[in-house]
């Protein structure tokens, strides 16, 4: 579709109407009620088949939310995507993860430790998630590409960013793996960064956070790992080092100091002893019928919408609507390009 709808929407849609086919047939009539200023543009099985095998060209094998190849952890996140893009060794997704992320413009000294635990993870049987970025990322990769390490991208499997990391990427995937939510073609934007650091928590049992300024996309990283009940740790520096403010002020808020690599294993250990219940698909919610917005009530939803994000709760409060209504008129909104979804389940129009 032309405006991409994310996994919760994907979602919505597969559970209002019951399959994918009677979703299709319905996207013209939400996208219309939504407001759209046009036609809405679907993915012809032409184009499916033309990506289908360009994909396998490429040596990326789609793997599907429920089947065997699907990361374990990833399922437990809400908002877990339903086809993941994998290339590589994908035996790699079903080990144990541990995610290291930090500043691009990183110190010498993150680099070193990063290399460190990194290396000394691997030799502990884990494998090292990170996002294929310049400085801290690309550290945890190098040092972990004999033992096992993952490049989450933030776009297609044949987009990779940035350009200079292609060769790492390469040279990860005989006993790693690259994956990508996004489709073949698809250029990273600034908005699909966080998007992606959610899957890097998500695969992981914890995240590492090396170096990281006060506003930083590792910070966003480890609210993910927060939300998504993962671990957090945070590598403590020099108060005078503005690339420590965002890890020192981590440590305050209650994340776990790492000053080696045991102390991380100390805390994933007994995780790893919990048993990960296979994924199941989320229960089906009302029917679309039964969902229906009288226009007074879609009306009421969409005013109190506006560019600042708010919680879908607060909405259903003020609009006086049930959750299901409500529900429904954000799903026309987001069909019809219209609907913006945040962090921490906030909305907002765009």
């Amino acid at each position: 579709m032309r405006h991409n709808p994310g996994p919760r929407t994907f979602r919505a849609l597969l559970n209002h109407f019951g399959g994918a086919r009677a979703a299709l047939e319905a996207l013209p009539t939400l996208a219309r009620r939504g407001g759209a200023s046009g036609p809405v543009e679907i993915f012809s099985r032409e184009d499916a088949e033309r990506e289908l095998a360009a994909a396998q060209k490429l040596g990326v094998a789609l793997v599907a939310l429920g089947e065997a190849a699907y990361p374990p952890r990833l399922p437990m996140i809400d908002d877990a995507p339903r086809l993941l893009a994998v290339r590589g060794n994908a035996a790699t997704l079903s080990r144990p993860m541990v995610a290291i992320v930090g500043s691009r413009n990183a110190s010498g000294a993150g680099m070193k430790f990063t290399q460190m635990i990194a290396r000394e993870l691997g030799e502990a049987g884990f494998v090292v998630v990170s996002g294929l970025a310049r400085g801290i990322d690309a550290a945890a990769h190098g040092a972990s590409v004999e033992s096992g390490t993952v490049a989450v991208l933030a776009g297609g499997q044949d987009r990779v960013y940035p350009p200079e990391h292609v060769e790492l990427l390469e040279s990860l995937l005989a006993a790693g793996a690259a994956v990508s939510e996004m489709p073949l073609g698809w250029e990273p934007r600034a908005r699909d960064f966080p998007r992606r650091n959610r899957l890097i928590s998500g695969l992981s049992l914890g995240v590492v956070i090396v170096e990281a300024a006060k506003r930083s996309g590792s910070l966003i990283t480890a609210r993910f790992a927060l939300e998504q009940g993962r671990e957090v740790f945070a590598v403590p520096g020099s108060p005078l080092d503005p690339r420590a403010e965002g890890t020192n002020g981590l440590i305050k808020q209650g994340a776990t100091p790492v000053t080696e690599t045991a102390d991380i294993i100390s805390v994933l250990r007994p995780i790893l002893d919990e048993k990960v219940l296979p994924a199941r698909e989320p229960a089906e919610e009302r029917p679309i019928e039964e969902a229906e917005p009288a226009p007074d009530q879609r009306a009421r939803i969409v005013s109190l919408l506006g560019p600042s994000p708010v919680q879908v709760d607060d909405l259903v409060q003020l609009s006086q609507s049930s959750p299901a209504v409500v529900r429904m008129v954000l799903l026309e909104l987001e069909i019809a390009g219209r609907l913006e979804r945040h962090v921490g389940g906030l909305v907002s129009l765009i």
